[in-house]
């Protein structure tokens, strides 16, 4: 089983980009769930958000996982949680900073030995959508470091999730996927 926990602030879009993915991974057979825990639920309020695929039925709905992916949508997050809890040996960690890899790892020690990549997923958000909803371009990021699913496919899927909003926020949205895919490090 695939375990994804997301690391955000209510408002980031967390809640929406985990049911995005769902929705474009049970488009291929597999079984998926999406879900959220939040406290007070104000907007800015941490929060976070799950993802869970396999290719059986999944009977485990506790918030508890040793997730495979962790993506940290607001860099505060990385210095105020413990986005390393429960962590696997090999679970990888996708986190928007303006730093580098190297220099996010110095400030923030519990990244060390981790694998970690990093982009900026609310400039780029802030770029194409006009908006820093990073959700977007966190999955962009996500097909690139998992491999999951080919860019083009992604896309094409998230266009038809997307299909109920104007076709310029559509086109935003698929730039910031696309960018966040190239400049992922």
């Amino acid at each position: 089983m695939l375990e994804i926990r997301w690391h955000s602030r209510a408002g980031q879009g967390a809640v929406t980009g985990a049911k995005g993915l769902a929705d474009v991974i049970s488009t291929t057979g597999k079984h998926v769930q999406a879900f959220a825990f939040y406290g007070s639920a104000k907007r800015g309020a941490a929060m976070t958000a799950y993802n869970r695929v396999d290719d059986k039925v999944i009977l485990n709905h506790e918030k508890y996982m040793e997730p495979d992916y962790v993506f940290v949508i607001d860099p505060a997050l990385v210095y105020t949680s413990d986005v390393t809890v429960n962590g696997k040996e090999n679970t990888k960690y996708i986190i928007t900073t303006h730093l580098s890899t190297e220099e996010l790892i110095a400030a923030q020690p519990k990244l060390a030995g981790k694998e970690v990549y990093t982009l900026d997923c609310i400039t780029i958000a802030n770029e194409t959508i006009g908006r820093p909803i990073p959700n977007t371009p966190m999955l962009g990021a996500f097909m690139k470091v998992s491999g999951m699913y080919d860019i083009e496919f992604f896309k094409e899927s998230m266009k038809r999730i997307l299909k109920k909003l104007p076709q310029k926020i559509i086109d935003a949205n698929m730039i910031a996927i696309q960018r966040a895919y190239d400049e992922v490090k």
